[in-house]
């Protein structure tokens, strides 16, 4: 387990406790060391004691030394450097399955493509779901994701599937996982869904309610889809675990640090000052740029991305943003009823209350 945040350490816990044995990777030696020497990760995971068959190290020949399979949960931002880190040391031709998403900011390449490039010759998929980390990690009931290509052989035998091996090596009572060939499908959800939970965040933090999340939920999952059948995904995909699923749960609670600031940006507060100021990597303000670029490149119109870019990236202001969005043309919902007219341009949002 490469990465030893709140996730990595909660997958980690979750693959020590089926019974095998799990080389978590940290940054930094002294985080390594108070993982091994006090059996807890005291700035990811305070409180919560871990099973014995996790060895921490800040050494990657080290966590990579004999390893039959490889998971990064390094941020998305540090994915290609970590590979180009790791290239030395990975065993040759191993499984390695994303549990981090989204969209390289750059390239525009979906994450596995980044592995692929920088590390050829792996099977590479990814693990995603509706999955806090403590909760994960205190064994609560929790179903994910696992998705790879299959290949012929992989469809001749598919319980010998990358796909299938590693989702038998996350199962265990809690831990449900359900096993997917659609990883455009399931990293696209992935990616998208950060940024949408930010949107709900702005407007629940500006005083809004229920209808208003429920319907950018709803109409999030629509980007979703647009998105991932037009990269080559199934829409079918998206309502499950890595789309439907994983947007429902970050979209709930400022638990998930996307609904978090985007709380915090619609009561107002200013970005430097969002988490009383403390450095926090938020996926979705650095994918909120990689995914509407995305969008924009193959032809996708994706409104509430286009709007939470606009907010945190270009300057608009939150109030006008999001009264564009919701006067925007109407359209019908099934994409085989073809009309558009335009709205009769409701008031400004009343950004601060409900009314």
């Amino acid at each position: 387990m490469l990465g030893a945040g709140s996730w990595g350490t909660a997958l980690a816990t979750v693959i020590a406790r089926n019974g095998h044995d799990a080389a978590l990777w940290a940054r930094r030696p002294d985080l390594a060391e108070a993982i091994n020497r006090h059996r807890e990760n005291p700035d990811y995971l305070d409180g919560f004691a871990l099973p014995d068959r996790i060895t921490a190290t800040a050494d990657l020949a080290t966590a990579l030394d004999g390893a039959k399979a490889a998971l990064l949960a390094t941020p998305s931002s540090t994915l290609r450097g970590m590979c180009q880190a790791i290239a030395p040391y990975i065993p040759e031709g191993i499984p390695i399955a994303l549990a981090c998403k989204g969209v390289e900011k750059r390239t525009g390449l979906l994450l596995s493509e980044v592995v692929s490039e920088e590390l050829p010759g792996h099977p590479v998929g990814a693990v995603s779901g509706p999955t806090f980390a403590r909760e994960t990690a205190l064994d609560h009931p929790t179903a994910a994701t696992v998705a790879f290509p299959f290949s012929y052989a992989d469809r001749l035998d598919p319980g010998r599937s990358p796909a299938a091996r590693m989702a038998l090596t996350l199962s265990g009572s809690g831990f449900r996982p359900y096993v997917s060939d659609d990883l455009v499908g399931v990293e696209v959800g992935g990616a998208v869904k950060n940024v949408i939970a930010i949107a709900c965040g702005i407007m629940s933090g500006a005083g809004f309610a229920e209808n208003t999340r429920a319907a950018l939920i709803t109409r999030g999952i629509d980007e979703m889809k647009l998105l991932a059948t037009a990269l080559g995904g199934r829409r079918e995909t998206v309502t499950g675990l890595s789309g439907a699923g994983d947007l429902t749960l970050t979209c709930s609670s400022t638990t998930s640090r996307n609904m978090s600031l985007g709380h915090q940006l619609g009561q107002g507060i200013p970005r430097p000052n969002c988490f009383d100021g403390r450095p926090t990597v938020v996926e979705g303000e650095v994918n909120a740029i990689s995914v509407t670029d995305l969008a924009r490149r193959v032809g996708v119109p994706m409104p509430i991305c286009e709007t939470v870019n606009a907010v945190l990236h270009q300057g608009a202001d939150i109030r006008q943003a999001f009264s564009a969005l919701w006067a925007r043309p109407i359209e019908a919902e099934p994409f085989a009823l073809d009309l558009s007219f335009d709205h009769p341009a409701p008031q400004t949002l009343q950004i601060g209350g409900s009314s």
